[in-house]
């Protein structure tokens, strides 16, 4: 599959979102997303275009992960989370459960708590699986346990980086960008989840302007808003399109302010809410 007739899908899909489809015959010019992903949070372009994913996708879940070096030291054993590696029958489900798992470990190697990734490493191979992505999984997950072992924590995080970029590249060849959109919105959710509960537990008025992104919360409720009307119509998604309506004007701050400490404790009960609505139903 060349990447101009991928660009080509992309482009068709993401048509109700306001760009602009471009002819068979013609080249395509360049398109301006009504919904741009935020340029922070892209990622590595070398990493997601080596598995043909670009702009168009979504945002990079290590990119999300890494505003957490600024919230200070994480605390693992109070934000750790129980999850087995069962898979749900809902596939939406499946695929924000997928984000959660890479965020998951991201949360294990900024902790360094080595002892913990395999057990995630072997959800995500179950998770990806279920949505057909699970040979280029298997080929991540071998080196997540080989460098967790070394504890050569800078490579895991460029390997975890190719496992969205590589899972997001089979849901491009599969013509399931939608699920593509769902990884990224799990693992951003989570993310948001847990740096919420470490500046709650350890505040500074500092580390809360990490918090204030209406940018990405506003990203994804349009990247909601441009998937296919029976997918938008599964009951989780109806519960986080809507709590992330309500989440906006806690974002909504000046540049620059800080917030206060009931304000973070605020954004953590409602981050929290929206990722349960993912991760009750992986263990239920």
């Amino acid at each position: 599959m060349t990447r101009r007739f991928i660009a080509r899908l992309l482009l068709t899909l993401l048509g109700s979102a306001g760009i602009a489809v471009v002819s068979a015959q013609e080249p395509p010019a360049p398109p301006t997303p009504k919904n741009p992903i935020p340029e922070d949070v892209i990622g590595d372009e070398h990493v997601r275009e080596e598995f043909g994913v670009n702009q168009f996708t979504t945002p990079s879940i290590r990119k999300l992960f890494d505003m957490l070096n600024n919230v200070g030291k994480l605390r693992f054993d109070d934000l750790k989370r129980s999850f087995t590696d069962k898979t749900p029958a809902d596939r939406v489900i499946v695929a924000m459960g997928l984000g959660t798992l890479i965020a998951d470990g991201f949360l294990i190697v900024q902790c360094e708590r080595v002892e913990e990734m395999e057990s995630v490493g072997r959800a995500m191979i179950k998770y990806g699986k279920a949505l057909g992505a699970g040979n280029r999984l298997n080929k991540h997950t071998g080196s997540l346990f080989e460098y967790s072992g070394k504890g050569n924590w800078q490579e895991l995080r460029v390997e975890l980086a190719k496992t969205q970029a590589d899972v997001e590249a089979e849901m491009v060849q599969l013509r399931d960008v939608d699920i593509a959109h769902l990884i990224s919105l799990g693992g951003w959710l989570r993310a948001l989840e847990i740096s919420t509960k470490s500046i709650s537990d350890n505040y500074s008025e500092e580390k809360t302007r990490q918090l204030t992104r209406r940018d990405i919360a506003e990203y994804y409720m349009m990247s909601l808003d441009s998937l296919h009307p029976s997918i938008m119509k599964n009951p989780a998604l109806v519960q986080i399109r809507k709590g992330l309506e309500e989440m906006l004007p806690l974002l909504d701050v000046p540049e620059g302010k800080s917030l206060t400490l009931e304000e973070v404790k605020a954004l953590y009960q409602k981050a929290s809410t929206l990722a349960h609505i993912v991760t009750d139903k992986m263990n239920g």
